[in-house]
C-alpha cells in the first residue's frame, strides 16, 4: 500500500493501514540502493546500514507477531540465527545479502505477520507469550508498537539515504 491510511477507517484497519504504509516505504527505501549501498557505513556516528535496518524490521515482524503473539516457531534465518553469539545478528549479516534477498525476506515477514495477525479475533487478545518481565500485551499493543518500531527506523532509512546519495560519484 503506497496511499495514505484511510481517513474513516475502524480501528483495526487503521493500525493495519498505517503499519503497511510504513513497510511500503521501507522497501521503497531498499529499492534505492544497490548491495555495496545497502552495506555501507555511511554515517561516522553509527553502525546501522540501510541492509541492516530492513533485516532487522524482518526480525522484528517475525518475533512479535509469530513468536510473542502466537508463540508460532520463529521462520528462517531466525530460528538458526546465532543470536546468542551476536544479538545484534541481523544487523550485522546483512551485508551478506543482496537488496533484492533483503526486500524478499521482509514481504515474507509483513506476510506471515499479517497472516498471524489475521488469525486473531480481537485486538485485545493478549499474546502467548509475555514480553517486558513477564508482561503479556495485547495484539493493539503490538500493532502500535510495531508502527512505531517501522516509523523510527523508517527515519534512520531516510538519514542513511541522504548520506548515501551524497557519497554517490558526481556525474
Amino acid at each position: 500500500m503506497n496511499d495514505y491510511p484511510n481517513v474513516s477507517a475502524g480501528e483495526r484497519q487503521s493500525l493495519e493501514q498505517f503499519l503497511d504504509f510504513h513497510r511500503a516505504a521501507v522497501l521503497r527505501s531498499l529499492a534505492e540502493v544497490d548491495a555495496t549501498e545497502a552495506a555501507a557505513r555511511v554515517l561516522p556516528a553509527t553502525d546501522l546500514t540501510v541492509g541492516g535496518i530492513v533485516k532487522h524490521l524482518a526480525a522484528v515482524e517475525d518475533l512479535w507477531f509469530s513468536h510473542k503473539l502466537l508463540d508460532v516457531p520463529s521462520a528462517e534465518p531466525w530460528l538458526s540465527a546465532p543470536f546468542d553469539e551476536d544479538p545484534d545478528w541481523e544487523f550485522h549479516s546483512a551485508a551478506d545479502d543482496s537488496p533484492a534477498e533483503l526486500a524478499e525476506l521482509y514481504r515474507r515477514a509483513c506476510a506471515a505477520s499479517r497472516e498471524t495477525a489475521g488469525r486473531v479475533e480481537s485486538l485485545d487478545v493478549p499474546a502467548v507469550r509475555g514480553s517486558f518481565g513477564g508482561e503479556f500485551v495485547s495484539l493493539r499493543w503490538i500493532y502500535l508498537h510495531m508502527i512505531e518500531e517501522t516509523a523510527q527506523h523508517r527515519g534512520h532509512l531516510d538519514l542513511l539515504l541522504d548520506a548515501v546519495r551524497q557519497a554517490r560519484p558526481r556525474r
